[in-house]
């Protein structure tokens, strides 16, 4: 999707990456205890999945630059806070340490793409007379 038109917050990397996030989350908490299902597993899921929320979101207000740019610093506070559940997940033995940095890899590779945006918001947001026009270029990655 690199240096192509992006139409839809669905195309963007970022989002996609925190789709995959957020999907293996869900995968690896199903194994939880029990006793976690109200707490661990309900807040690692809540805030992965916030993190996708809060990048659509932002796409939709790329009209107005600081709009966009308070959205993306949301999906980042929700990714550090989805590190912290997974760490906490590691230390209370219900994932390994391979899976543990998996994840937080996962975690950081969608905060330097959205920090890529935000360093670039000029570029995504749009005056309000062209606010859906596809000219937007889909390179937030590496």
């Amino acid at each position: 999707m690199r240096n192509q038109l992006v139409r839809h917050f669905r195309e963007l990397e970022v989002y996609q990456n925190a789709m995959k996030l957020s999907m293996d989350i869900f995968a690896i908490s199903k194994c939880f205890p029990a006793e976690e299902k109200y707490s661990l597993a309900d807040q690692v899921r809540r805030s992965s999945r916030s993190v996708c929320a809060n990048v659509a979101e932002a796409w939709r207000k790329r009209r107005y630059k600081a709009a966009f740019v308070a959205k993306l610093s949301d999906a980042e506070t929700e990714a550090t806070e989805t590190q912290v559940w997974c760490e906490i997940a590691y230390l209370c033995e219900y994932i390994d340490k391979k899976t543990f940095l998996e994840l937080d890899d996962a975690c950081d590779h969608v905060v330097s793409q959205r920090v890529r945006m935000v360093d670039s918001a000029d570029r995504w947001t749009s005056r309000a007379s062209d606010a859906e026009t596809p000219k937007h270029r889909n390179v937030e990655t590496r």
